[in-house]
């Protein structure tokens, strides 16, 4: 498919799955950050050499919605590219397919690139001349929906947690991934095993770091529909940190 798709040949290891025997969905967020970051890496924009610049990339959304989850010891690929590049932002899109090809699953992000030290967004285009632009292509179609319109009203949390060192990432603040895995725990294992999970959607507004309160509010909107929010208590006060959006079937 070109330089424009980059394509990562994976394995669902024993370690990564669940109960079910399934890759769970921290785990296949993961992967998906990080066939990004060889994608950026291999074509002059990953981390390593944003960071010389004094720039970084964050991550604002990121929607996944799988037909079929890998089986432990089932091969995978997941194919990624970017879509549009615009001057605060950019688009890239994901295909996740199984041994034989098919596709499973796609998944769509928003990136910014921020300077490190203001973390404030940066413009895309005067990052090596404006070249990653190069690098967009519609090879691939990726037929999910975008991330929607997320909103909680619900005063009372159904979880409150600290942030630990588990939760913390190079950055020294919480890991995009390790959100979506504090969400999952929110459903009992009952739950689970009578519903597949089909879309997951992830909005991050604001970072938290070690120490941190962080409260989860959640309301079923439709049914086996959740839209959910995680707020860090500062002081006598609330900010949200992510919201997030999980529909099972």
């Amino acid at each position: 498919m070109g330089n424009k798709v980059e394509t990562t040949a994976l394995m669902a290891e024993p370690f990564h799955v669940d109960f079910s025997g399934r890759l769970t969905m921290g785990v296949l967020g993961n992967h998906l950050l990080n066939c990004a970051g060889v994608h950026a890496a291999s074509r002059g924009f990953g981390i390593a050499e944003l960071n010389e610049c004094k720039y970084t990339w964050v991550l604002s959304r990121l929607a996944i919605e799988m037909f079929e989850m890998p089986y432990q010891y089932e091969h995978f690929t997941i194919d990624t590219w970017v879509e549009s590049v615009y001057r605060l932002f950019t688009n890239r899109n994901f295909r996740i397919c199984d041994k034989d090809g098919t596709s499973i699953g796609y998944a769509r992000s928003i990136w910014a690139m921020i300077d490190v030290a203001s973390r404030k967004p940066a413009d895309l285009f005067q990052l090596h001349g404006g070249s990653i632009v190069e690098y967009c292509t519609d090879e691939l179609d990726c037929p999910i929906d975008r991330p929607g319109r997320i909103k909680v009203s619900t005063t009372d949390p159904v979880s409150v947690l600290t942030a630990r060192y588990s939760d913390i990432d190079i950055n020294g603040h919480v890991n995009s991934i390790r959100y979506i895995e504090h969400i999952m725990d929110l459903f009992s294992l009952d739950y689970l095993k009578d519903h597949i999970l089909k879309r997951f959607e992830m909005a991050y507004s604001a970072e938290s770091y070690y120490g941190d309160e962080l409260r989860i509010y959640q309301e079923e909107t439709a049914p086996d529909s959740f839209d959910l929010e995680i707020r860090k208590k500062i002081g006598e006060k609330e900010e949200v940190c992510v919201k997030s959006k999980v529909i099972f079937k």
